[in-house]
């Protein structure tokens, strides 16, 4: 020490760690904290796979692989139709492991509140939960606003689970075979519980009804008469009805309305699976009811698969599949021949007109 002071500007032949003026060596590059986002960046950069790719994502629970298929499924163009036929093929053996279940009522039920809780309720139960979503499609601009996502919120950032809307493109035929293709994607992905909501009015109920294993109805209390004509069509195929938003001041309302559905149910002939419906109250807000309807759920599994309803089930399902996607092969083809457009406006015109009969312009068609 000695009084003397460290010399701030070393000269050559000095140690520059001896002094505070020095420059530190520095580290080399920090590793990614998340290895696996850069993997998605990097398939979600590359445009084409294989269907070998594509199914191997799949069957590994890849998500970003998994919507890409479901993408090739929905979409109309030839070239994506026949690369998704190559995935399905190849990702068949491993569906079916799933319990499907259909979720339904009128717009304003409160499908999708009761959907997130009901989700996030199973997901605690340690399974693994898909939501295909059928949204509606504008007859007038072909657009649908697929906004299922943004509605269940909590449920879509969870964990373990994945939500798809998809457009109902004005065809239940249409949303027929494209969701039940997304159905067996999602299976083959180790998804343990399937969710298909329907848009909720009209004939998709029946078409969703006929790829799920339980199908269950959500009404309102005190919903009025005006709904009294679909009610009937709809209650014949539910196998539970949830009476939602029991909770508050509607409570005692939802109480009385599950007494009268109920009462209503025994008016109807005994189901082939042997499962007789029930009514309950239930509340998407705050999850009551939402243990009971599992409960129900899983009897119904289990009471089915005893008597041999539920593999019956599937089979028949699989035949209506079939002949369905058949009556949809040959209307496109029908139409999709050379010339067959100005063919069909022409009779069309002739019938408009009153030239000639409609059967006789369809026969004419018909028999080429």
């Amino acid at each position: 020490m000695n009084g003397e002071q460290p010399n701030p500007h070393p000269t050559k032949g000095e140690n520059p760690s001896d002094t505070a003026l020095h420059v530190m060596p520095g580290v080399e590059g920090a590793p990614s904290v998340n290895p696996y986002i850069l993997k998605q960046r990097e398939l979600t950069k590359k445009s084409k796979f294989s269907p070998e790719e594509i199914a191997k994502g799949v069957l590994d629970g890849n998500r970003t692989l998994l919507s890409k298929a479901i993408t090739l499924v929905e979409s109309n163009r030839e070239d994506h139709s026949e690369l998704a036929q190559m995935v399905l093929e190849k990702i068949l053996p491993r569906t079916g492991n799933s319990i499907r279940v259909g979720i339904t009522g009128v717009p304003g039920v409160g499908k999708s509140t009761f959907i997130e809780s009901f989700g996030l309720y199973l997901l605690e139960k340690g399974k693994r939960v898909a939501v295909l979503a059928i949204d509606p499609t504008s007859q007038k601009t072909h657009g649908s606003i697929l906004g299922d996502k943004t509605r269940m919120e909590n449920l879509s950032r969870a964990e373990g689970c994945f939500i798809r809307p998809s457009p109902s493109s004005g065809s239940l035929g249409g949303v027929a075979r494209k969701t039940r293709e997304s159905m067996y994607l999602c299976e083959a992905a180790g998804f343990d519980v399937i969710i298909i909501e329907t848009v909720g009015v009209g004939q998709s109920e029946t078409q969703v009804h006929s790829m799920v294993d339980f199908f269950l109805l959500l009404m309102l209390a005190g919903a009025g008469d005006e709904l009294q004509g679909i009610k009937r069509g709809i209650m014949e195929m539910a196998d539970l009805i949830a009476i939602n938003k029991a909770d508050g001041k509607n409570e005692p309302y939802a109480i009385r309305a599950k007494a009268e559905y109920e009462s209503a149910l025994y008016l109807f002939p005994p189901p082939k699976s042997k499962w007789f419906p029930r009514a309950i109250t239930c509340s998407g807000l705050d999850g009551k009811g939402t243990d009971e309807i599992w409960k129900l759920i899983l009897d119904y599994s289990e009471t089915t698969k005893t008597n041999g309803h539920f593999e019956q089930n599937r089979k028949d399902q699989s035949r209506l599949w079939f002949r369905e996607t058949l009556k949809e092969a040959v209307i496109d083809k029908f139409y999709g021949e050379k010339g067959m457009e100005k063919t069909i406006q022409m009779a069309e015109e002739n019938v408009v007109s009153g030239k000639s009969s409609l059967l006789k312009e369809i026969k004419k068609l018909v028999a080429g």
